[in-house]
């Protein structure tokens, strides 16, 4: 009889589990409850909120303050301002604004397995992504205004493509002008909630990973997701192919010729050209290796299975496509920053690498992405790329010799050449190393000094201290749209009135478009 009801018991909790299970996928099952779900606290589930889905979740409730030592410490504000996480699993979609969140995730260990079956996961993606594109495209024009206005007479490096005139990030509706938003303190910015250049998320950061622009999935249909596109105007990213310049051939100019370089052709163009070590380096860069959601499993977003992402799937041409990942430092997923793909041109100068942690070797930075999500618990049902030490030395031995864009207005001392230089060009120059205080951290033959810095921008908005940050290399500064770590500012104009805020410059309209000038000349 005891043995019977034992039996009974284990049956009865099998089939509350298995129901449970089932109404679970059932919450998800259509794009229509998977909105943008949140955190209620202490509740471990999320919650539908259609109002909220350009980004404007409703508060959560109380949270749990975190205890900060010391006193006037305006820059760490306890959490009774931020919400807690959502609660979601892989392929939910999430807030658009996740600098107002904070908390711990279930585990810092990923796993190889889906919430669902895959062709429940296909059919999942296929109903909630036109949704949730509607939602990214409106967030986006709620940010920037992308009219599509240019820089008379500037194109990019390889001169196939227009340099962006801006601002586009949009005012608030009670704010005249930048310069009228610049004449406020901080603390009245941040309590108003004017300040136009908040972080951003990636459209879907659940399952995050490389998100390839529309000129790239063109091209390479095997990269295009089945979840989300990319959420950026094709005409504020860099130009497609980009061109190559090496260190070791200045005469030739563009080694590419306007191709991109790929395994079909790259020893074509380069036998002859680049040592033994650089072409075994090149080759290695140019060859796909599995990654935690492009590969050969059903745990991926892509419709078929892919060979993965090579090295420069991303870095095109040694330089970058505008392709977004997010930062591999922190957990949980909602924490990563955005990252947009950074140029390889001038590694040879910089003895600092990643945005967020000291890598300080070329060969440790070729090596160190495995799987790019850093997640050792994705290698035995995806395989390791397994890249030996003596591989991704060459792998460097390549990248090294990657140079930056003709300047032909610098001087060797990295200074205008005033015969070549117009008065407006001249005025910016003046300005970078005076009044702007550029300098203070864009300088040398980069125009970059290799530390970390923290802006401290939350001071201008409610959300978490994003940290120190590397300062990015200005040299080649017009080829990299869009700008700061996150493309928070898709334009050199607005990377000016970002900097003009936060540093609290005070700088004219007339000012800052010399500024702009210059940076063109770098």
């Amino acid at each position: 009889m005891k043995q019977t009801w034992k039996q009974t018991a284990i049956i009865v909790f099998l089939l509350l589990f298995a129901l449970q299970t089932w109404m679970t996928y059932q919450q998800y099952k259509g794009s229509g409850l998977s909105r943008v779900p949140e955190s209620r606290h202490g509740a471990g589930g999320f919650i539908s909120s259609a109002h909220a889905s350009v980004g404007n979740p409703s508060p959560v409730g109380s949270l749990k303050p975190v205890q900060v030592s010391g006193e006037n410490l305006p820059m760490y504000r306890t959490t009774d301002e931020l919400r807690l996480y959502p609660a979601v699993e892989k392929g939910l979609r999430t807030p658009f604004d996740l600098w107002r969140y904070y908390g711990k995730g279930k585990t810092t260990f990923g796993t190889p397995v889906l919430p669902m079956r895959f062709d429940q996961w296909i059919e999942f993606h296929q109903k909630q992504k036109p949704e949730l594109m509607k939602d990214v495209r409106a967030y986006m024009n709620s940010r920037f205004n992308f009219s599509g206005a240019v820089i008379p007479g500037q194109m990019m490096s390889g001169g196939r493509k227009a340099v962006m005139a801006g601002p586009v990030a949009r005012l608030p509706a009670e704010v005249e002008s930048y310069e009228s938003l610049a004449g406020l303190t901080a603390e009245e910015i941040r309590r108003r909630d004017l300040f136009p250049y908040k972080p951003l998320a990636h459209p879907i950061q659940t399952t995050a990973h490389m998100l390839f622009p529309d000129s790239w999935t063109a091209v390479h249909p095997e990269h295009k997701r089945i979840d989300v596109d990319m959420d950026f105007p094709d005409a504020y990213l860099p130009e497609f192919p980009p061109p190559l310049f090496l260190t070791t051939h200045k005469e030739l100019g563009d080694i590419s010729g306007g191709q991109e370089i790929s395994f079909d052709n790259y020893y074509e163009i380069f036998d002859g050209l680049i040592t033994p070590e650089q072409m075994e380096g090149l080759k290695e860069l140019l060859r796909p290796s599995p990654t935690t959601w492009f590969n050969q499993t059903q745990h991926r977003l892509t419709s078929q299975p892919s060979d993965g992402v090579a090295c420069l799937d991303c870095h095109v041409n040694g330089h970058t496509n505008g392709a977004i990942e997010l930062g591999p430092d922190s957990r949980p997923n909602m924490a990563r920053l955005r990252v947009d793909t950074p140029t390889l041109r001038g590694n040879f100068n910089l003895m600092q690498l990643s945005s967020k942690r000291s890598i300080r070797s070329l060969d440790h930075f070729a090596e160190i992405e495995e799987y790019f999500d850093g997640d050792p618990g994705m290698q035995q049902a995806i395989g390791p790329r397994a890249v030996k030490r003596e591989v991704s030395n060459r792998m460097a031995d390549f990248n090294a010799i990657i140079d930056y864009p003709p300047a032909p207005k610098l001087s060797p001392m990295m200074r205008l050449i005033p015969s070549m230089a117009t008065e407006q060009e001249l005025r910016g120059e003046k300005l970078f190393h005076g009044k702007a205080q550029c300098s203070a951290c864009h300088y040398g033959p980069a125009f970059v000094d290799d530390y970390m810095h923290d802006l401290k921008v939350e001071r201008f908005y409610v959300g978490r201290p994003e940290g120190p940050i590397k300062t990015f290399p200005l040299r080649g500064i017009r080829d990299s749209p869009p700008y700061l770590h996150d493309g928070r500012a898709p334009t050199l104009h607005d990377a000016v009135e970002f900097f003009n805020l936060v540093l609290e410059l005070q700088l004219s309209r007339s000012e800052k478009d010399d500024l702009v000038a210059f940076l063109l000349c770098l």
